[in-house]
């Protein structure tokens, strides 16, 4: 009892603290003068890559419960999928500021002749709302309409992971892995959901009538 309660008080700084390596692994990188020969690219292709993982790693904390019953994780779920909006943050901000000095003309023809950059600035924009409502008030404030806003981070991540297909365009390794766990996340949500609604139209028929006698 006294692990776990230690297990639990530990879980949310050490889950932050992890969150915050891959940033100071870049910013030690460029202190030192090894981020590559394109300093800039570096930096967008990791803010990118951890925004997605941080992001898949958020849609793989529920089936994670349900399948092993191991509910800790859930206590870091918000956390870690703001961990994902900030690192999408950067990336956008590096392509923004690093990469397009904020020439919004430029920026602009980008978003509207570049289709990788179109499909990524679409998912940053449906991430924004996300983030937003993350709080608690919010899903006491939004009730159900809440759960129906959140669905829409599977779009986010599938819209990311073709960003990512469409950026590298030959080398699609590493972009395949993430469309992959996101196949298999998406496809455990779908047979959850078919499996509640099963259940809920047999609940009718199996359940006793009132005033009935159940028998053995």
């Amino acid at each position: 009892m006294k692990r776990d309660r230690l297990l639990r008080h530990a879980l949310k700084p050490a889950v932050f603290i992890l969150c915050l390596v891959p940033l100071g692994m870049l910013v030690g990188w460029g202190l030192r003068g090894e981020l590559g020969a394109n300093p800039i690219e570096e930096i967008t292709h990791q803010t990118g890559d951890w925004a997605l993982l941080l992001l898949l790693i958020t849609l793989a904390v529920t089936p994670l419960r349900r399948l092993t019953g191991w509910t800790q994780p859930m206590r870091v779920r918000r956390m870690l999928g703001l961990f994902a909006f900030f690192y999408a943050c950067l990336h956008l901000l590096t392509y923004l500021w690093l990469d397009q000095f904020f020439e919004w003309g430029e920026i602009l023809h980008d978003v509207v002749k570049r289709p990788f950059i179109t499909v990524g600035f679409a998912a940053f924009v449906l991430l924004v709302p996300l983030a937003v409502t993350s709080t608690r008030a919010m899903m006491r404030r939004l009730g159900r309409r809440w759960q129906t806003l959140h669905r829409a981070v599977y779009l986010v991540a599938a819209l990311a992971v073709v960003h990512y297909w469409w950026l590298v365009k030959a080398d699609v390794r590493d972009p395949m892995l993430y469309a992959g766990l996101l196949a298999i996340l998406l496809g455990y949500r779908v047979v959850h959901a078919r499996q509640r609604h099963a259940l809920r139209r047999a609940a009718p028929a199996v359940a006793p009538r009132v005033g009935s006698r159940v028998t053995e």
